[in-house]
């Protein structure tokens, strides 16, 4: 599959979300840490999923 068909289809599936968080982090937090993979992912499920979602 051609490079950028395989870039496509992680970034539709987000699988690419970690490597972007990264370099989100590295442009715009110098000389702090990032989360590691799993804290990452952990973190993303709880925004996504914590909390009450209902509409009334």
């Amino acid at each position: 599959m051609p490079r950028h068909l395989w870039s496509l289809l992680r970034r539709l599936t987000g699988d690419d979300a970690y490597d972007r968080y990264l370099a989100h982090w590295r442009a715009h937090h110098p000389g702090e840490e990032p989360l590691d993979r799993r804290g990452f992912h952990r973190q993303e499920v709880e925004r996504r999923w914590g909390g009450v979602r209902r509409c009334c």
